[in-house]
């Protein structure tokens, strides 16, 4: 091994940030080694789930949080401040706390940055709070020198009450696989947005709080909803390997059934990016036993958030942890990204 290569693995590097493999190493190996699980945890720092779940008396607490750095921090569709309080929220509603009872705001900015950007960036975080009704009850403001920080970082907890929970680990052979909206808009719009690129289309991010959405879900399907995620860094299939792997099933999808924009299909194209593997913020996974798919859909497809939800697979009981693509002329295995299409998307 030369010394650059060992250099290298002695290093921080973006893969590090992707949401996938590198990521679930760095966090293990390094940043949670030294910490204990929480004995009583129904969900834990173990579970790499997209919150913990912890019992106080009779109720469920979900409690996540979540660090935003994007570039740029204003795109189409949404920014930093929409991001963060979006990202916290869903984070909690894919766990079944689609009532939020509070969110914490930390902001990092750097000296001499504009008090516009951060007065449009505190409207946008009070508009998507509203939206969600996620009030803010506690935070904190930091300012770093010149030239320390990229502008600015927000950091956001949540904390919630489900009376089901819905872990990403759930999944049983036969449930139907949903995903509730169209995918990779944020991703494409954001690197649009950063790298000036006109695609001549109406790109713009979903970024949204989609409690709202799931709770009208968990009000049909209840227990039959088995499992829920947010397919953000890693998109859908990143996401999608990790609900197989830690199901420990298999999941089939059938190309044709997932909703992807011809937008996004162009964009992808034309850049080389698969939309599976682009970043969303304002979609969720689930999975339901198939007795309650139909009147889930239905439900998702009444909501204006859900309208173009569908049903895109199902688990199985085979290519354990693996992801299955029925392309239409043969299958393959659906892969997540091992790096990042489009560095800081949330």
């Amino acid at each position: 091994m030369n010394d650059t290569a060992s250099d290298e693995e002695e290093r921080i590097t973006l893969t590090h940030g992707t949401g996938g493999q590198a990521t679930r190493d760095l966090v293990s190996e390094t940043l949670t080694a030294g910490f204990e699980d929480a004995g009583d945890a129904l969900v834990g720092l173990a579970d790499f789930d997209d919150g913990a779940v912890l019992p106080v008396g009779d109720k469920k607490l979900v409690v996540t949080t979540d660090t935003h750095v994007v570039q740029p921090p204003f795109f189409p569709g949404g920014d930093i401040g929409r991001l963060a309080v979006s990202g916290t929220v869903n984070d909690l509603a894919v766990m079944g706390a689609t009532e939020v009872r509070g969110l914490t705001s930390g902001v990092v900015v750097e000296a001499n940055y504009p008090r516009e950007k951060l007065e449009r960036i505190a409207d946008s975080m009070a508009e998507a709070c509203r939206e969600a009704d996620a009030p803010v009850v506690s935070g904190d403001t930091k300012v770093m020198g010149n030239g320390e920080l990229d502008g600015i970082t927000i950091n956001t907890a949540g904390v919630g009450v489900a009376e089901h929970v819905t872990p990403d680990s759930d999944l049983s052979p036969q449930d139907v696989i949903i995903v509730t909206d169209t995918i990779g808009e944020h991703g494409i719009a954001l690197l649009a947005e950063r790298e000036g690129i006109d695609f001549e289309a109406d790109l713009e991010s979903d970024v949204q709080p989609v409690n709202d959405l799931l709770a009208a879900v968990l009000e049909v399907g209840g227990e039959a909803v088995t499992a829920m995620k947010d397919p953000t860094r890693t998109g859908l299939a990143g996401a999608l390997n990790e609900m197989a792997r830690k199901s420990e099933v298999g999941i089939e999808v059938t190309d044709e059934r997932v909703p992807v924009t011809g937008d996004v299909t162009g964009a992808g194209e034309l850049l080389g990016l698969d939309p599976y593997q682009i970043a969303n913020e304002g979609v969720a996974i689930l999975g339901v036993e198939p007795t309650a798919a139909e009147p889930v859909l239905a439900a998702l497809r009444d909501h204006p958030k859900g309208e173009n939800a569908a049903a895109i697979g199902k688990a199985i009981d085979d290519h354990h942890g693996r992801v299955v693509l029925d392309t239409g002329i043969g299958n393959r295995y659906m892969r997540e990204p091992s790096k990042e299409a489009v560095p800081r998307i949330c």
